[in-house]
């Protein structure tokens, strides 16, 4: 129903009136919106309460940045937009760098931001946090628009969602100027004016040519290989991809964010022996994943000497040949695609050599028994597998749990390490890699889910979003975090022999980031041992109380940069004594 107030117009008329505080609103409501994440102010504070009277839960954060990793996840969860609402100018450019992230990622999200008025902005006149917001976005997301009257708030916050969640996701910006909010127009123009988005994601259907080419491809393989993306994971075509993996008998490899659709343990999975599948494989059949730097850009030595093609889905043509030739592009919605695959191997098919399948087995055993041995270690301090032994373990007892990852050693090892056994249920640093979104996005997994969250962390990585234990508190989440401490970026043994500041990738020795938690009424844990580490995570997991535990790890364990040390440059050159 629409918001509306009621004006007199004339001694014994009156006119029933809404404004745009109520037209947003509305708007977001009709299109099923019912969460936003937030940091409220200027211009959006009243907007936020008002937002809440009517029903849409509100979710106040510290920083704009992790309302916005929020919104992203939400969305990739989801399959919404998820909505980040900030004030202007900082707080706007707080929240872009989330949207460029959701905009990387193919997250349906959409940043909204009040603004300081055009007439002064563009005379650049000195307004309060005078900035051409909608000019700075463009570039960093799929689309970017404003509104300036009332009566166009529906078609604009439309307009918005279908860029969104229309063909491959990603962020929208939509700028609301301060003005915008205190217009007022009669309430049934205004009802009018609201727009309901039918079909916002119409299904892409594959030609019957490119279906045809792919599997002929396929099917000439001696060594074939699906590789399956988050792409996959967003997609929600869990049974159908189920279903094509084991009629195909292909073994698949998942990324990082599709681990879990089909279980890590399932018995074509190959992400045990990723190296050798990169390699020996002939074959291989992208489903919702890029070629990008993840993959090495499908060339150089972690693809080694063998021939390769490619066979790649995708809802974008323009993905297609990116890096290397796609011998069989596949353009549509990963539903709709594996669908015509599942008809058209229903009968006839034949599994791939079992020579191929048995040496991928073979590996895969042969790997996990050499890691059996490091996971079981009980050594105080502890090193990183000892602690991810114990976690791997609590998320084999509550696979419904979401696992939220980053650092550097922290998420190499524990992609690793922890195996997953339901769609959706892995979320980390996605492409781009980068630090900062884990507090953002437990507190939304939480929250969309219902589910427990287990956020791992590394305590470099756990300073970028910190400060929102206070907001995991304040809504009471069932949300676990461990922090890996090891006292530093990587490792905390590093020296300066220069002066007496700490070297520049050393942290606080002996941090206690429990008594972070502790400070606003969760349950804080120092753990010193993988027994320690085991109780203290079950403890939380069973009674869903917001919970912070500082894992003491070796500060000699860790390497440089994790396993991407090769990005990182290194001088070639001795400093002159």
């Amino acid at each position: 129903m629409l918001n509306t107030a009621t004006k007199s117009e004339a001694p014994g008329t009156e006119q029933e009136l809404t404004d745009g505080f109520h037209l947003v609103i509305d708007a977001l409501k009709l299109n099923g919106i019912n969460t936003i994440y937030n940091v409220p102010g200027i211009p959006i504070t009243d907007l936020g309460r008002m937002a809440q009277a009517e029903g849409i839960r509100m979710i106040s954060f510290r920083h704009e940045q992790n309302a916005g990793y929020a919104a992203g996840i939400a969305g990739y969860l989801t399959k919404k937009p998820g909505i980040c609402l900030t004030v202007s100018a900082p707080g706007f450019l707080n929240g872009l760098t989330a949207l460029a992230h959701a905009t990387t990622n193919c997250y349906p999200m959409i940043l909204i931001s009040g603004s300081s008025e055009r007439e002064i902005v563009d005379l650049q006149q000195g307004d309060y946090e005078e900035m051409d917001q909608l000019a700075i976005a463009k570039p960093l997301c799929k689309a970017a628009y404003r509104v300036l009257h009332a009566q166009d708030i529906g078609i604009g916050l439309a307009r918005a969602i279908r860029a969104a969640v229309s063909g491959r996701p990603g962020g929208v910006y939509l700028d609301l100027p301060a003005k915008l909010f205190g217009q007022v127009m009669n309430a049934d123009a205004g009802r009018k004016s609201l727009v309901k988005v039918i079909d916002a994601a119409p299904a892409q259907i594959p030609s019957p040519a490119s279906i045809k080419r792919a599997l002929d491809v396929l099917k000439s393989a001696k060594r074939p290989l699906i590789i399956l993306g988050k792409g996959a994971a967003y997609a929600q075509a869990d049974e159908e991809i189920k279903t094509f993996v084991e009629k195909s008998g292909v073994p698949f490899l998942p990324m990082s964010m599709a681990k879990g659709l089909l279980s890590d343990t399932h018995p074509q999975c190959a992400g045990a022996a990723r190296s050798t599948v990169l390699k020996e494989s002939d074959v291989v059949l992208l489903i919702g994943a890029r070629l990008n730097w993840l993959l090495s850009h499908g060339k150089g030595k972690n693809w080694g000497e063998t021939p390769k093609k490619f066979i790649q889905v995708d809802i974008e043509p323009r993905e297609m040949d990116s890096n290397v030739e796609i011998v069989a592009p596949v353009v549509g919605d990963i539903g709709s695609v594996v669908s015509a695959f599942n008809q058209a191997i229903a009968t006839g098919w034949t599994a791939p050599p079992a020579e191929w399948t048995k040496a991928i087995a073979s590996k895969r055993d042969e790997n996990v028994a050499k890691m059996a041995p490091k996971l079981m270690n009980n050594k105080s301090p502890m090193d990183y597998h000892g602690a991810l032994g114990v976690l791997k373990n609590v998320i084999k007892d509550h696979p419904e749990a979401i696992l939220v990852n980053e650092g550097a050693n922290t998420l190499d090892l524990a992609r690793g390490v922890i195996d997953m056994y339901r769609p959706r249920k892995r979320l980390d640093v996605g492409t781009w890699g980068v630090m900062g979104i884990g507090m953002g996005q437990a507190i939304a997994a939480a929250l969309e889910t219902g589910h427990p969250v287990l956020a791992v962390e590394g305590d470099s990585a756990f300073g970028f979003s910190g400060m929102e234990v206070e907001t995991i508190c304040r809504y009471n989440l069932p949300i676990c975090i461990v922090i890996f401490n090891n006292d530093g970026i990587y490792r905390g043994t590093d020296v300066n022999s220069v002066n007496a500041d700490p070297a520049t990738t050393v942290f606080v020795k002996g941090a206690r980031y429990d008594k972070m938690m502790e400070a606003f009424g969760g349950v804080g844990v120092n753990a010193t041992s993988p027994d320690e580490l085991k109780r203290a995570v079950n403890e939380a997991m069973a009674s869903g109380k917001p919970t912070l535990i500082n894992a003491v790890i070796d500060p000699a364990a860790g390497s440089e940069s994790g396993r991407i040390g090769n990005l990182n440059p290194q001088s070639v050159l001795q400093k002159k004594k």
